[in-house]
């Protein structure tokens, strides 16, 4: 296995080539129409096969409302163009917020998602025309054990784990969550989707990936004497009856899910986990319980993998790690391909169910070609971008209007945005959209 380095290719043959050295199946294509080809999710065309990941932006105002960045960046996507913009995590609780200034979905903020979700369409159609509205999927999330509502550690947990409690030093005594509070948060998210519905959102998304309380759910094996854990059944219980709740109470609305197919933390304290040292990917139990979310009402599946506070670089290749961390000793085109692969598995497991593709990013101006190379290969129904998409927002109108991507607007993998996120400041590209958020950083 070779180790890591930093992106440095300056044509495709080279990119091809360390593919090859390295037994990192990677497809590729030199046309790359097959992107703006429109797809249909849950019944609504989409204009092309492009889609903003869900980044926390960690800008809200009092409250959890959208704040003034918040406008800003979804706003600058929705010109951008692509045809499916993932909304990033909105706690649906107070104690459920990873940051203070994360956005939260209640009652009291309904006027300002409400407000977000105008603006945003507004922007599409101004920047594309009347008829190119991109689907809007709001991520709805409990942070579990990374909860800080006031900045400090409040973690919420699901079980106890060896890898992940040392990094908030927590002890035996550190109480789970009882079975009645899982009870009354699947009814709260219900209730957040109903709020999703009223402000004008097509779908929402029940997060279930990175560390987050559902994630943490799927893998509590350990979880004593509860109906949460243990057993498969009862691992997938919170997600699966939280989907069914929705699809019966909230008449109209998507669903989607964010799930994390591999955790990448040793069995049995991680999901999509096989035995073994290294841990490596073994998605039976995943691909099990997407059969059952298709059957409660799943329209949408988009594939991530990792804890980024634990090992980032398994859902997130970069080239320089957030400040103090370990560079990773598999190079990116590995973890890419691990990412490519899992998500193909996903995708061809379940053919009429549009999955959503990750891991592009760190892949510059080639990503159009590679993500061209998986949508005709079968691999997924969908590419979605994050940290390049928060460097250039408009990527898709360049695409589509010079049928390539230009590397001097791409993300470089710098870990800066990480940066910000981790300090609890609003987030955004300290490299390409330096005027606004360089300032940020350095205070």
């Amino acid at each position: 296995m070779s180790g890591h380095e930093k992106f440095n290719f300056k044509n495709k043959e080279e990119l091809l080539a360390k593919c090859l050295c390295l037994g990192a199946e990677i497809p590729f294509s030199g046309e790359i129409g097959v992107l703006f080809e429109p797809v249909t999710v849950a019944g609504k065309k989409l204009p092309n096969r492009l889609a903003v990941h869900p980044l926390e932006g960690a800008d809200a105002g009092p409250g959890g409302l959208p704040g003034e960045l918040t406008f800003r960046r979804y706003q600058r996507f929705a010109a951008g163009g692509c045809g499916l913009i993932w909304f990033e995590a909105a706690a649906v609780r107070e104690d459920g917020k990873s940051n203070p200034h994360q956005l939260l979905l209640s009652r009291k903020t309904l006027a300002g998602f409400k407000h977000l979700v105008e603006k945003t369409r507004a922007a599409a159609r101004k920047s594309l025309g009347p008829r190119r509205e991109p689907l809007l999927i709001l991520q709805l999330t409990h942070s579990g054990r990374f909860s800080k509502p006031r900045g400090m550690p409040a973690p919420v947990l699901g079980q106890r784990n060896p890898y992940l409690d040392p990094l908030h030093n927590l002890g035996r005594d550190q109480p789970l969550a009882s079975d009645e509070e899982l009870d009354n948060l699947e009814e709260t998210y219900v209730a957040a989707a109903g709020l999703a519905a009223e402000a004008g959102f097509d779908g929402v998304d029940i997060k279930a990936c990175h560390g987050y309380l559902i994630s943490e759910l799927l893998a509590a094996r350990s979880r004593p004497d509860s109906r949460y854990g243990g057993s498969f059944e009862n691992r997938i219980r919170f997600l699966l009856d939280t989907v069914q709740k929705i699809k019966a109470r909230v008449p109209g609305i998507k669903i989607a899910v964010r799930l994390g197919v591999f955790d990448a933390i040793p069995h049995p304290y991680g999901f999509g986990v096989g035995h073994g040292d290294p841990p490596r990917p073994d998605l039976s139990e995943p691909k099990a319980l997407v059969g059952r979310l298709i059957k409660a009402g799943l329209s949408l599946l988009n594939i991530t993998a990792g804890i980024p506070a634990w090992k980032p670089h398994y859902g997130r290749p970069f080239d320089v790690p957030l400040s103090g961390a370990s560079i990773p000793e598999e190079h990116p085109l590995t973890g890419i391909a691990r990412l490519i692969q899992t998500a193909r598995e996903m995708q061809r497991a379940f053919p009429s169910l549009p999955v959503v593709g990750t891991g592009y990013s760190w892949l510059r101006q080639f990503f159009p070609c590679v993500a061209a190379g998986v949508v005709k290969s079968g691999g997924a129904a969908l590419i979605g971008l994050g940290r390049l998409a928060l460097a250039h927002p408009d990527f898709v109108r360049d695409l589509a209007d010079k049928g390539a991507l230009n590397f001097k607007k791409a993300c470089t993998a710098c870990s800066g945005c990480s940066e910000l996120l981790r300090a609890g400041k609003p987030v955004g590209c300290v490299v390409r959209d330096k005027t606004k958020y360089k300032p940020i950083k350095l205070k």
